[in-house]
């Protein structure tokens, strides 16, 4: 399985490569959302990307929303990581088509159940 990674924190993208890699992944990394729909325009297709909310250039709502407007990505697992616990905010994230998200600080167990809750599997 591939996951893609887009943060624009180096250490967040360490902690989750290493997190998905334990699943059982291959991880490809962005810094923002601009170079993840590059890298999803010019790579292999991930099963699954996870995308954090606050980000420079492209943040993650507007990410999901460029991704979910394209007919080629239809079907594309995305999981959006944020600090966010809001309930607003969190609908927000829901009403943009991210299929689920995550709340930072996570766990891998939390990583594990969110993944297999949206039908991508996990190692």
């Amino acid at each position: 399985m591939h996951a893609l990674v887009i943060d624009d924190a180096r250490s967040m993208r360490m902690l989750m490569r290493v997190t998905l890699q334990k699943l059982g992944f291959r991880v490809s990394e962005a810094a923002n959302g601009r170079e993840g729909l590059e890298r999803l325009s010019t790579h292999e297709r991930p099963d699954v990307v996870m995308v954090d909310w606050y980000m420079p250039e492209m943040d993650g709502e507007e990410f999901v929303r460029a991704v979910r407007s394209r007919p080629d990505l239809a079907g594309l697992r995305l999981v959006v990581v944020t600090g966010e616990t809001d309930a607003a905010q969190v609908g927000k994230v829901a009403a943009t088509g991210a299929d689920t998200y995550v709340s930072k600080p996570f766990t891998p167990e939390t990583i594990r159940e969110r993944l297999g809750a949206i039908g991508v599997g996990v190692g």
